[in-house]
């Protein structure tokens, strides 16, 4: 899909710039850390503004094609499945993202999914100290993160 190809290229790049017509408005974004998703433009690109700042050594290793039931609708949407590896705080991390489409071919869902546990709780520390820092989120959220609020 050429969607895929040019949503692998903008994140390789980090151009966030190239990201921002990919998506749909209303796109949903489920992430391995959070319960609820990110939903909306700005929320997701104010994530992916963080996200490309914090992986390091971000690769896309593999693609598949297919379709898959989303998760709002519950109909089935044309989906790319990107494999990628990174480093985070010095962890490892193998994934994969799951970008589901609308008939314009823009992205209106995306699950991204993480291993192992000691990655996923290094990538949600360093997201959340990314979003604080970049004003996306109170600084108030961390300490509800850490249970001191």
């Amino acid at each position: 899909m050429a969607t895929a190809d040019l949503f692998r290229a903008a994140v390789e790049n980090r151009d966030l710039t190239a990201l921002d017509g990919l998506f749909t408005d209303d796109v949903r974004l489920y992430s391995p850390v959070k319960f609820t998703p990110f939903e909306g433009k700005p929320a997701v690109l104010g994530l992916f503004d963080v996200l490309l700042r914090t992986f390091e050594d971000f690769r896309y290793i593999g693609e598949f094609d297919g379709t898959a039931e989303t998760s709002a609708e519950g109909d089935e949407a044309p989906s790319a499945i990107l494999l990628f590896r990174a480093t985070v705080n010095g962890k490892q991390i193998h994934g994969i993202d799951l970008l589901q489409f609308d008939a314009e071919e823009r992205i209106k869902e995306f699950t991204v999914m993480v291993r192992p546990q000691s990655a996923v709780q290094a990538l949600g520390q360093a997201v959340l100290a990314g979003l604080i820092a970049a004003g996306h989120l109170p600084a108030s959220v961390e300490h509800q993160a850490e249970g001191t609020a």
